[in-house]
């Protein structure tokens, strides 16, 4: 699985890259036939609370893709909220097959 991580107008973390590249191995071995994880963090309004977005896109092969944006106080807790949310995603797509 490759793991891409893209920081918009600011540099990422050491700390931040490990957090998501930890989870992303979590929701992987629930879900082996993932191919991509693309993450996109980005501040939105730099001057406001709850300025941090987190953008996950998920590959599925064959299935489309799978997205999901969350903005919250911090960048963990925003790649966190997509993740939950990815998860029930996953397990719709699951659960149809």
């Amino acid at each position: 699985m490759n793991v891409n991580i893209s920081a918009i107008h600011f540099e990422i973390a050491e700390r931040l890259t490990d957090f998501i590249n930890k989870k992303a191995a979590r929701l992987a071995r629930h879900y082996p036939d993932m191919t991509d994880f693309d993450v996109k963090l980005k501040v939105v309004k730099p001057e406001t609370a709850m300025n941090k977005e987190a953008i996950v896109k998920v590959a599925l092969p064959p299935a489309a893709d799978m997205v999901a944006t969350k903005t919250a106080d911090t960048f963990e807790e925003a790649f966190d909220l997509c993740l939950e949310a990815l998860e029930r995603q996953l397990e719709k797509a699951k659960d149809r097959k």
